[in-house]
């Protein structure tokens, strides 16, 4: 099953099983995990589920679209070379995704 790996920014560390099509934010927000806010829900229009995503994780995601990397301008937290949005990142079969939380998205 697929899992992701959640680390906020005190580095307490979560990994919780994912469902294949689900988006990384929405397995956050069903699972309890704090520091992903998802105020529109997943549709990319407010940028408060920025996260981190690990560098060894990073080049197996599929590519930004231009709306997420321009929305990531908007974030609380400084972006980085592997920041996301967690609701544009979907599970698949055989993830084990590691994303760090900022300490703020608002």
């Amino acid at each position: 099953m697929p899992q992701v790996t959640y680390t906020d920014s005190e580095g307490q560390t979560r990994t919780v099983s994912a469902n294949v099509g689900d988006s990384v934010m929405e397995t956050a927000v069903r699972n309890g995990i704090p520091g992903i806010v998802a105020e529109c829900g997943g549709s990319l229009s407010c940028a408060t589920c920025h996260v981190v995503v690990d560098e060894a994780d990073f080049a197996a995601l599929p590519p930004m679209d231009p709306m997420e990397d321009e929305m990531l301008y908007g974030t609380a937290e400084d972006r980085t070379d592997t920041s996301r949005l967690c609701c544009q990142i979907s599970v698949t079969d055989d993830m084990d995704l590691r994303v760090t939380t900022p300490a703020t998205q608002v």
